[in-house]
This record gives structure tokens, sequence and C-alpha cells, in this order.
């Protein structure tokens, strides 16, 4: 059983009649708290209803929430805040008459980590009214629980606020692949930097100068070092410009800042226009000047001023990769803008440095030429691919509906149909070279872009695209949630099929609502049941349908070996009042369906989070052991076939 929060009230006299409501929640390690302003159709947001039996105050403004944490959910499509170890409510109140008496609220809640979401909860808060001179200290209360498995009730001694964690324990390890990722993606981003004709000459001449000033072969290698240490060092200074700047704490937050998201991408169409051959961004030639006079100083400093030099001249070609990656690593937050330029800087660095060492390198090196401008054209139709994902981000945040799912891979198709075109010499830029023939490696690309383009045309039709998850809109932020004509492509029964009390589920499964139809339904076809504990507001319950239960072999399952009974736990549907009841195992009244299903998860198998998941038979005798949050496909679909084992024993 969780019970990772922990509730405290507190109260602060203003004057004689207004008085601030504090209300504390203390949040475990790991765990979530949703803020109290999320839109319909998300998790359960946290809120606060005040009362007294004597109705003798009124509430001044609406009740405020700090800080917290936001976030654009994919799964539910829309910009939600949530809190981490702590958050704090406060709320104004003024007593219309000189009776003044405590005031109680009921909270409503809801919590998740990275694989349980709880059920929405209710908390009593009691705030003790003192009549102590005007702003005495605040007097905590202890929260009387209603959970009867609760001996006993200890008071809370407020303490000062502390900033809270920027980011939980459990979520390091997430945290520390996605810097991977940065580095990893900025050091090949490097790479295709130096294949830009703005820095793939620089080599050779750069090269030449350190073996032909320097006296000695070892002198030359140890310039040829220090000049590429300084191009890192000119780099990941700029990258912790863009972090001190901005903040660690908040470069976060901008990824769901709709302002943020428009910016960069006219920022990024105007970089794509740039590469593809409409005009040249670089930098006041006037400063290339003096940068370059500092260069013929010689000794370190000299060397440093030539890195920065290579900079400044290249910047026309290395500026829109470099603005790219800091606008993607700014959007992941901490330090990622600092590591992204550390990765791009070494790819920079490393061939001076290595040709330098090995001049005889220069001669397998390729000549300068037209392939340069391929490299940066194609560099411009990726850059114009990327921008649109930043459209997409402030859309969702917006729920504009305006670049849905299937405009967003038109544009796709669009931009990489244009690519393969172009790579195939059907289409010529600005500042092509005449094409007489395509190589060997250029019709390879341009094979590869084809084959990508073509992949993404059935996403039009509701394929799901899993090799670029994540990137466009999810499957139901489209014009047709269920796919061309309301059927996806996969061709589940139709709804004039379905089992009387069944409904199409996720991924059209049919699924059943109602625990007695099912257990009906599962006995007539002689399957066992899988009992699903969820919830709609439940974010890894849908991490789990969308991303495990899509999987062609657990889809198999689900369709044809067993009944799917999903029991919500978050449903408000109030139970007929003779059905209504006090659970033995909370103390707490059972009133709405959800209650219902939360107490027979509660009661039957000791568990309260959700996603969980349940093989029975048809006396409900488990078949195997529960399980709960688990995105390996292969263990799930193994859980799954342990269960029909043992039912058609």
């Amino acid at each position: 059983m969780y019970n990772p929060v922990k509730w405290s009230a507190s109260v602060e006299k203003i004057s004689d009649k207004e008085y601030i409501l504090k209300a504390q929640a203390v949040i475990q390690s790991g765990w979530h708290l949703y803020g109290q302003y999320i839109e319909e159709g998300g998790p359960s947001p946290t809120a606060f209803r005040f009362k007294t039996d004597k109705k003798n105050f009124e509430l001044i403004g609406k009740t405020t929430e700090g800080k917290g944490h936001e976030t654009v959910d994919k799964i539910f499509d829309m910009k939600i805040k949530y809190f981490e170890d702590k958050a704090v409510f406060t709320q104004k109140i003024k007593f219309t008459s000189d009776n003044i008496s405590n005031v109680s609220a009921d909270v409503d809640f809801m919590v998740c980590d990275d694989s349980n979401c709880l059920p929405p909860s209710t908390e009593e808060l009691t705030f003790k009214i003192s009549s102590e001179k005007k702003l005495a200290a605040a007097e905590e209360t202890p929260i009387v629980k209603k959970d009867s498995s609760i001996a006993e009730q200890k008071s809370v001694v407020e303490t000062k606020e502390t900033t809270p964690k920027t980011e939980a324990a459990s979520n390091k390890k997430t945290e520390s692949r996605g810097l991977l990722s940065i580095f990893i993606i900025a050091f090949l981003s490097g790479f295709a930097a130096l294949l830009t004709p703005c820095v793939f000459p620089m080599i050779p001449m750069t090269v030449s100068y350190f073996t032909k000033q320097s006296k000695t072969k070892v002198a030359g290698i140890r310039n040829a070092m220090i000049y590429g240490i300084s191009i890192v060092i000119i780099y990941v200074l700029l990258g912790s410009i863009v972090t001190a700047v901005f903040g660690a704490d908040s470069l976060n937050a901008l990824s769901t800042n709709v302002w943020f998201n428009l910016i960069f991408f006219i920022l990024l169409v105007v970089f794509a226009c740039s590469f593809l051959g409409a005009f040249e961004i670089v930098l006041p030639s006037s400063l290339a000047n003096k940068v370059d006079s500092q260069a013929d100083r010689g000794g370190l400093i000299g060397i440093f001023f030539m890195a920065l030099a290579l900079a400044i001249v290249s910047f026309s070609c290395t500026g829109p990769i470099v603005g790219t990656l800091l606008v993607e690593a700014a959007s992941k937050g901490g330090i990622a803008p600092i590591v992204g330029m550390l990765g791009f800087s070494i790819a920079i660095a490393l061939p001076f440095s290595l040709f330098a060492a090995f001049p005889g390198w220069l001669n397998a090196l390729p000549k300068s030429g037209g392939w340069l401008n391929t490299v940066k054209v194609v560099l411009g139709f990726l850059e114009l691919a990327l921008a649109f994902k930043f459209l997409s981000n402030a859309d969702l945040v917006l729920q504009l509906h305006w670049l849905e799912r299937e405009i967003f891979l038109a544009i796709w198709i669009a931009v990489f149909g244009m690519l393969a075109f172009y790579l195939f010499g059907k289409i010529t830029l600005p500042h092509d070279s005449p094409l007489n023939h395509i190589s060997v490696g250029r019709l390879s690309l341009g094979l590869l872009v084809l084959t990508f383009t073509i992949y993404l045309i059935p996403g039009l039709w509701g394929a799901p695209l899993k090799l670029i998850s994540g990137f466009p809109p999810p499957m139901h932020y489209s014009e047709s949630p269920d796919g061309l004509g309301g059927s996806k492509i996969s061709g589940e029964s139709s709804k004039s099929n379905l089992p009387e009390g069944a409904e199409h589920g996720p991924q059209n499964i049919i699924t059943f609502h109602d625990y007695n139809k099912g257990m009906e339904y599962a006995k007539k076809a002689g399957k066992p049941v899988l009992l699903d504990f969820t919830g709609y507001a439940c974010v890894n319950c849908r991490k789990m349908e969308e991303l495990v239960w899509s999987d062609s072999k657990v889809l198999g399952v689900l369709n044809n070996d067993v009944v799917l009974i999903s029991l919500y736990v978050d449903d408000k549907k109030e139970l007929p009042e003779s059905e209504q009841y006090v659970s033995e195992t909370t103390g707490k009244k059972i009133k709405t369906i959800g209650n219902k299903w939360s107490d027979l998860q509660i009661k039957t198998y000791k568990a309260n989070a959700q996603p969980f998941y349940v093989i029975v038979d048809h006396k409900n005798a488990s078949l195997a052991e529960p399980s709960a949050y688990n995105p390996n496909i292969e263990e799930y679909y193994n859980w799954l076939q342990s269960g029909i084992k043992n039912f058609k024993k």
C-alpha cells in the first residue's frame, strides 16, 4: 500500500477578520503531485473545498500554489503542472461576522511516480483559527485521516520552505541518458559541420600552417593540440553563457513555453533558408578582422585567437547548426547546453589535431567541391523539418489543433520528398555546381530518404510510425483519431459485432467496463479474464496502452486469448444510493464507481496503484502474480502467456 503524501494545515493572521490558510503537502521522493489548473481530459488536478458549519467567511481570490514544474505531457497532449518533494497552497479568507471559528477543507488530489499512479484521494484538513495577535506564528494542525489503518495522527511542525529538488532521485538515470544522447547528437552534428564549405577547406590550411611555423614536429603537434583545445573552450563557453543567462533550472520550463517554441520555429526556418542558399548569415567583417589581427601575436594567446577566428569565419555554416543544438539542448534543461557544445566542439577540433599529428593523412582527404554545398543543403532540409517540431509544441500547449498529426506528417512528407528529388538531381538550388552524374553515395542517400518518405505516408491513415515516435503529434491529436473512416488499418471488429456491454478500448481492443458483464462473456467464450485496474487520468496506464499493448504479439493475445475488463478507479459516476457502502478496508464511504473498483483492488490484492493487471479465471482466482507498470514488451507478453497456460491446465 502506498501513502506518498502527508498533508498539514496552518493559519496566518493578517487582521482581526482576515486570515491566510496554508496547506502543505510533503511528497515522498520519486512521486509527484499534480497542480490545480489542469485542462479537462488530463490527470486529476488538486482541488480544495473550504467549508464551515457556520458559513461565516468568504474566500478572497483563488487558491494559489507554488512554482512547481511544467511540461507538455505527450500522453495527454497538454501542458501539465506538477510538484515534487513539497507543495504549498494558500487561500486568503475574510470572516463576515464577529463569530470566528475553525475552517475545514477537503482536498482532492492525485499522485504518480514513474511506474504507478494512485487513484484520486481526498483528505480532510482542519485550519485552527487563533485569536492571537496579528502575524502570530502559524499553528500546525494534525491531519485526521479517514483510513482506519492509520493508528496514529501526529502534529507536524512547520519548517521554513526549502527549494524543491529539480529532479527526483528516480529520474537521475533518465537524465543521464538524456545528456548522453545530447552529447552524441552534438558530436555527430560537429562532424556534419566539418563537411560544410566554410570549415572543410580550413583543415589542410590550418594544419599546414602549424607544421610550417613550428620548428619541430613535436612543437607542431603541441600547437595543433592547443588549437583544438581552444576550439573546445570557445564552444563550451558559449554553452555556459546560455545556461548562465537562462538558469539551469528554468531552461527545462522553456520547452513548454509557447513563445520559446514560436521564436525558435522562426529561427530554424531562417537557418534552413540560409543553408538552402537564400542568403548567408555572417558576423560583421570588422569583428573577424580584429580577431584575426590578434592571431598574429603568437604563443598561446595567438593560437587561441586563431581558434576564435575559425569560429567567426565559419559562422555562416556552423551558426545554424550550433543554434539548433542550443535550442534543443536548452529545452532539456540543466547543463545540457554545455554538454551539447562539448560534443560539438570535440568533433570540430579532433580533425585539426589528428591531421597535425599525421600530416600524411591529408592526402586521403577528398578535394573541396560542389559536394560540400550538397551537405549544406541536406542540413537545410533537416533544419526545416525540425522547425515544425517546435511549432507543433506550441500548438499542443495551446490545444489549437492547427497542426494536427496529419498536417505535420504531410509537411514532413513534402520536405523529405523534395530532399529526395534534390539528391536525385531533379531540382537545383542557387549555389549548386553543375551535376553531370550522380555518385553512388548520393544515390544511396537519396534512396534512403525516399524510403523514409514512403514510410511516413501510411501515417496519414493512422499507422503508428514508431520510428519517429515523439516527433509528430500523438495519434489522438489528429483529424481522425481512429484512422481514416473511423476504423484503424489493423482491422478490428466493427461496433455491430461487439458483445453486449462491450466497447472498443485502447488499440481497438474489445473491452468491458462492467465487471459482471465481462465475467459473463468470459464464461461463454471460455477465456481467462485480464482485470485492468486503470484510470482516465493515469499517465503510466496510457504509456502501457500505447507502447506495450500496441506490439503485435501482445495485441494478438489481448484480442484473441483473454477477455479484457478495464476498471477505472477515477470514474466519478455516483453509485445508486442502495449500492453505496462503507469500505471494510479503509473505512471510507464508497460513493462512486471509481471508489468501488479502487476498494476492490485494495481489498482483494492489497494494492492501490495503477496500472495494475491481474489474470483470473471465472471464479476470480489469480492465474499468475499480478503485474504493474512494465514497459518491457517481452516480459509483459510472457506474463500474459503464463496466465493463459495456467488457465488451460
